[in-house]
């Protein structure tokens, strides 16, 4: 219970995309049984138990480290980012919520990657659910659109950094880039793009600091905290320029889908 008290929110943004990539799984077949399990400690009477224990625990590492991956593999890391900068750049650093920013940044997440799911719902996930597909060609087909998604995103010269330090010749096409280069290439990629529009949305609330700090002081305001005044300002210039709406539209236009 602690383990799941300390994890809840990695697995539910897990169950959430799992529920998001496989609409209607159950139905169409019918029915989604549960898999049994059956761990037993002891003695192995045969290697094939020891290979069984084995696999038990692979799979309970990569279902901790999958709400993790499936994250920094989508359009989360950046959306995130940038909201969380324009919470602090209008001054009110636990206005809106850290649940709400998370919870907007999920939504705007499934919205950018509804294509390349529905790619991988319709050409890995389904075929396997049907019995038409092993499951390495699975995994093969769904990890597909998911490169294709973020070569889209990532700057070239991060992904030459990586191929340069795994020591790897330049590869001649995209398939040739070994898919442990293009993670690390992305993430560095969608933080730098995420600080860059952090920077251009803090312009206009930084100048409104500095006219009032300046107004303050030629007033002989000195001991009245400027943040007292501009923080209202900032708010009101927000609610004018209907703020959210422009963000959100440019984190979702900023992606190449």
């Amino acid at each position: 219970m602690q383990w799941i008290r300390q994890h809840k929110w990695s697995l539910g943004i897990l169950v959430s995309i799992l529920l998001f990539v496989m609409p209607g799984v159950a139905l169409a077949q019918g029915g989604f049984g549960l898999p049994s399990l059956d761990i037993k400690i002891g003695q192995s009477a045969n290697p094939q138990d020891v290979s069984k224990g084995l696999q038990i625990l692979i799979l309970l590492t990569v279902l901790t480290l999958a709400p993790s991956l499936l994250i920094m593999t989508t359009a989360f890391t950046r959306i995130v980012i940038v909201l969380s900068l324009v919470r602090h750049a209008i001054g009110s650093p636990t206005l809106p919520p850290n649940q709400v920013i998370v919870g907007l940044a999920l939504i705007l997440t499934f919205f950018v990657m509804a294509p390349t799911f529905a790619q991988i719902n319709t050409h890995a996930l389904q075929p396997y659910l049907a019995s038409k597909m092993p499951q390495q060609q699975a995994l093969n087909n769904a990890m597909d659109p998911l490169r294709g998604f973020m070569f889209k995103q990532v700057d070239k010269k991060d992904v030459a950094l990586f191929l340069k330090l795994a020591k790897i010749k330049a590869p001649k096409s995209q398939k040739d880039v070994p898919t442990y280069v293009l993670l690390p290439a992305f993430v560095i990629s969608e933080l730098k793009v995420a600080f860059q529009m952090g920077f251009v949305i803090f312009l206009p609330f930084l100048i409104i600091d500095i006219v009032v700090s300046s107004i303050l002081v030629s007033m002989g305001m000195m001991f009245l905290p400027p943040t007292a005044i501009s923080m209202p300002l900032k708010l009101v210039l927000f609610v004018l320029v209907d703020g959210w709406h422009l963000i959100c539209e440019a984190l979702v236009l900023g992606f190449h889908t």
